[in-house]
């Protein structure tokens, strides 16, 4: 089969590998379709955040894709289902015409609704996982007043859809790209704010009163944006932080301020390990009726010899594309 693969740090390739088999009970083979890239992919590519022992694994480090089961030793998940394939990211393989994976680690996927849309489940399974950390009663027993967001990828822009289906009356979202901002104001955003021409910490103290937000979510993956998360909550606040780390080891972060606005600050993470994959199939349900709206995300193909280019692609911030699409078949 063809795969890409890291060859080694900031090296992407694409060659001929062997075909995987289903070697252990309970593993699948699946023949991939589609994949996409992710901002953690990025990190593990150029920023040194691989898994040594993953350097020339097929695949690697896609994790987000769709295909068909042709090969099973899972009674539950028979030869001819289609899935979203959510490996744990340090074992993933999704940028290949074939990956081997747990049963476990899939999600089947309904008849007629169209795989391109299908495919961001996986993207919006992590934020709808995120979301119920960061707001776990939905609002019931908080006021959901004002919503802030750091970042109009992927995920930036879900959280909006999710801010808004929260309660939230004022959502406000930094980003540096136009596109994304315009973007965002169509999902719901009701104030948007460009970094390093406009402060969002001064727009969300401009339209509470003083008094900051409910709710901020850094989705940028900078440790300036999760410091300026600090400083738009408001005391008693939620920060929550889905983006990346910027480095291995320690970051700063201003411990003091959040001490004495008393802040809940929430990680993210782990949704591959959700008992029952709850949020991947929530996702899966919801793009498929309509829930959630994906079309932003759409519309940058590429082929499998051309993941080396996506990845630039996406490490650049998209030059106009939110996400980008790999065609496997």
């Amino acid at each position: 089969m063809r795969a890409a693969y890291l060859a080694a740090p900031g090296r992407v390739e694409v060659d001929d590998v062997p075909d995987p088999a289903a070697d252990a009970p309970g593993d699948l083979v699946v023949r991939m379709e589609l994949a996409s890239v992710c901002g953690s992919d990025v990190h593990t590519v150029f920023d040194g955040f691989h898994e040594p022992d993953a350097l020339g694994r097929p695949g690697y480090p896609g994790h987000e894709g769709i295909g068909t089961v042709v090969e099973s030793r899972a009674r539950a998940v028979p030869v001819g289902t289609r899935v979203l394939t959510v490996p744990v990211p340090a074992e993933a393989g999704c940028f290949a015409q074939y990956q081997r994976l747990p049963a476990g680690q899939v999600v089947p996927l309904p008849d007629g609704a169209s795989v391109e849309r299908l495919l961001l489940a996986q993207q919006y399974g992590t934020t709808l996982f995120a979301m119920r950390l960061f707001w776990p009663d939905g609002g019931a027993t908080r006021p959901a007043g004002t919503a802030a967001i750091l970042g109009a990828g992927s995920a930036g822009l879900f959280f909006v859809q999710l801010a808004r289906r929260a309660g939230f009356a004022q959502v406000l979202v930094a980003d540096p790209d136009p596109y994304r901002l315009g973007v965002a104001r169509e999902l719901g955003a009701t104030t948007t704010v460009r970094p390093g021409r406009e402060s969002l910490v001064e727009a969300v103290l401009d339209v509470t009163g003083g008094t900051g937000a409910d709710l901020v979510i850094e989705a940028a993956g900078y440790d300036a944006a999760r410091a300026e998360c600090v400083a738009a909550a408001a005391r008693q606040g939620t920060v929550g932080l889905f983006g990346f780390p910027e480095r291995r080891g320690h970051a700063g972060f201003p411990m003091y301020d959040a001490f004495r606005k008393v802040l809940r600050i929430q990680w993210a993470g782990g949704t591959q390990s959700e008992p029952g994959l709850v949020a991947f199939r929530d996702a899966v349900r919801e793009i498929a009726d309509g829930t959630v709206e994906v079309a932003h995300c759409l519309g940058s193909d590429h082929r499998l010899e051309e993941v080396p280019a996506a990845l630039e692609l996406a490490r650049s911030g998209g030059r106009g594309s939110i996400k980008q699409t790999i065609r496997l078949a």
